[in-house]
């Protein structure tokens, strides 16, 4: 069972990327699917969410508008699309997949409650 982003690089300010979480050996639709993000000497901290079986996604509000957060479960990943990135965005992104709950709307951000990890993707968004 394993998670694997990719796609993160450097980008300039202003530019986009798009990030990618695969999962093997489990189906990601079942799953609630979560981006987080750590900076150095910042606290990691919840980007965007996916509600598995159909649900609904979630942002945190400085994302909101700017990253979207996709599934196709065909290819069964998770996507995160990035645009308008500044350098506070610049970060290691992680995905993390956990089985859903009705409480998801109110602690997706609390990444204690997942058990699949991804190892992370550097982004880094400079001049």
């Amino acid at each position: 069972l394993q998670l694997v982003e990719s796609g993160g690089s450097l980008v300039q300010p202003g530019g986009w990327m798009r990030l990618s979480c695969a999962a093997s050996g489990f189906t990601l639709a079942d799953y609630t699917v979560a981006w987080f993000r750590q900076a150095p000497g910042k606290e990691r901290e919840g980007v965007a969410c996916t509600i598995g079986n159909g649900g609904v996604e979630y942002y945190s509000d400085s994302m909101k508008g700017r990253f979207t957060i996709s599934r196709d479960n065909v290819e069964n990943a998770v996507y995160l699309q990035m645009s308008r990135l500044q350098p506070g965005d610049a970060a290691i992104y992680y995905c993390a997949a956990k089985l859903p709950s009705i409480w998801d709307p109110w602690n997706w951000r609390d990444g204690k409650d997942y058990n699949y990890w991804g190892q992370g993707t550097q982004v880094t968004v400079s001049s």
